[in-house]
C-alpha cells in the first residue's frame, strides 16, 4: 500500500506543482428514490460579491461576444447566483439541470473561425440553463449544433489575466457532464459516474488520478492537502460513502458535510502559494424538490431558495435577493419572499 501511496502522490505533484491554486469543488450525491443532489463550493482568492438572482422564462439572450454572438430565448426559468454581478457562476432551472462554473487553469478557448457562433464564458452556464432540461439534451445539441466559448479577463485583481473556467451539469436523473477547453476545443466527458470535478489537471487527467487511488483503501489513507487532486480523491470517497437517504434534509446535510470536507479554511496563508483560494460559499442544489440551499461561510445560518414559491412565468419581473460580499447578508430559512425586483445584470462581453 506505501508503495502504490508514494506512486499516486508523485503523479498528483507533477501534474500540479505549476498550477495555481483557486480551488473549487463540485460533487453530485446519487440517493435512493430519484433524491439527487448537487453540491459546490466557490473558492476565490480576492472578496466576491455574489447575489441569487430570479430569471423567467422567455427572456431574450445574446452571447455578448460580438456581431456574431449566439441568440436565444429562455425556455426555462432559473435561479442563479452571480459572480460580480457579471456573470452567472451557478444556478438551477426549473426542470431541475444545475450548471457549475469551476476555475481550470489549463483552459484555452477556439480560436474565432469566422462562422460559428460565438458565446462570452460569463453567459454559458446560463445559456446552458436557458435551453435544456437534462444533461443528455444538452450534450446533443451541443454537439450538433456548436457554439464557441470566447474567453474574457477576470473581472478583479491584476489587469490582463485570463479567466480560464470549465462547467459541469447535473440533472434530475442524476446524469453528468464535464464540459471543458483543451488546446482550442470543446471537450465533453458525460457519464453518469462522473460525479465529482475540481479544478485541474484536465478531466480525464483527473480521472487518471482516481483510478489510482481507487487500489488505495480509504478507510486507512486519503490525501489531506487542498489540491485539486487531493480534494477529487476525497469527495469522490466521501460524497458516496456518507449515509444515503431519501429524505431532503438528511441528504442536503449529507452533501454540505462533504462539501465543507473539501473547503479551504477562511483567510489561509502559506508562503509559497500566494494564490490559495478561500472557501467564500457553498451552495447544495435539490434536483427533486427544486430547492437552492446556500451557505456563506460568514454567516452562522443556511438559508434555501424554493424555486417553485418564485414566479418565472414567461413575462414576470426579474427579481433579485441582495447578500453582499462573500455572502455576508444573515438570513434563515425559505426566502423567496426576500427577493425584489431589479434590473437584470449585465453579462461581461467577451475579448
Amino acid at each position: 500500500m506505501h508503495r502504490l501511496t508514494g506512486t499516486v502522490a508523485a503523479l498528483s505533484l507533477a501534474l500540479l506543482a505549476a498550477a495555481p491554486a483557486q480551488p473549487c469543488t463540485r460533487a453530485v450525491y446519487l440517493g435512493p428514490e430519484d433524491r439527487v443532489l448537487t453540491g459546490r463550493t466557490m473558492d476565490w482568492r480576492m472578496p466576491m460579491v455574489s447575489n441569487l438572482w430570479a430569471l423567467p422564462r422567455g427572456m431574450a439572450r445574446d452571447g455578448a461576444a460580438g456581431p456574431r454572438s449566439a441568440q436565444w430565448t429562455a425556455r426555462y426559468g432559473s435561479l442563479v447566483a452571480s459572480g460580480y454581478d457579471i456573470a452567472t457562476a451557478d444556478g438551477m432551472n426549473e426542470a431541475g439541470l444545475v450548471a457549475n462554473l469551476l476555475w481550470q487553469v489549463e483552459a484555452q478557448y477556439p480560436e474565432d473561425d469566422g462562422v460559428t457562433p460565438r458565446i462570452s464564458l460569463s453567459v454559458f452556464p446560463q445559456y446552458l440553463l436557458d435551453r435544456y432540461a437534462t444533461v443528455a439534451e444538452a450534450v446533443a445539441d451541443l454537439r450538433a449544433t456548436p457554439v464557441q466559448v470566447a474567453g474574457g479577463e477576470v473581472p478583479v485583481g491584476p489587469p490582463g489575466r485570463a479567466a480560464t473556467v470549465h462547467v459541469s451539469l447535473s440533472d434530475a436523473t442524476g446524469d453528468s457532464a464535464i464540459i471543458e477547453f483543451v488546446a482550442g476545443e470543446m471537450v465533453i466527458h458525460h457519464d453518469r459516474a462522473y460525479q465529482v470535478m475540481t479544478n485541474e489537471p484536465t478531466y480525464d487527467r483527473q480521472l487518471a488520478i482516481l483510478e489510482y487511488w481507487q487500489g488505495v483503501n480509504p478507510r486507512e489513507f486519503l490525501p489531506g492537502t487542498v489540491r485539486a487532486a487531493d480534494r477529487f480523491v476525497r469527495a469522490h470517497f466521501y460524497i458516496n460513502a456518507v449515509v444515503q437517504s431519501a429524505d431532503p434534509r438528511i441528504a442536503a446535510a449529507s452533501v454540505f458535510s462533504v462539501m465543507r470536507q473539501v473547503s479551504t479554511p477562511w483567510g489561509i496563508s502559506i508562503a509559497d502559494q500566494p494564490n490559495l483560494s478561500t472557501t467564500r460559499w457553498r451552495v447544495v442544489a435539490d434536483h427533486k424538490d427544486l430547492r437552492y440551499h446556500v451557505e456563506s461561510v460568514i454567516s452562522p445560518s443556511v438559508f434555501r431558495v424554493d424555486l417553485d414559491a418564485l414566479d418565472l412565468s414567461e413575462g414576470a419581473p426579474v427579481m433579485k435577493l441582495d447578500l453582499g460580499v462573500d455572502m455576508e447578508r444573515i438570513l434563515g430559512g425559505e426566502v423567496s419572499g426576500k427577493f425584489v425586483p431589479a434590473e437584470a445584470f449585465a453579462f461581461q462581453p467577451a475579448d
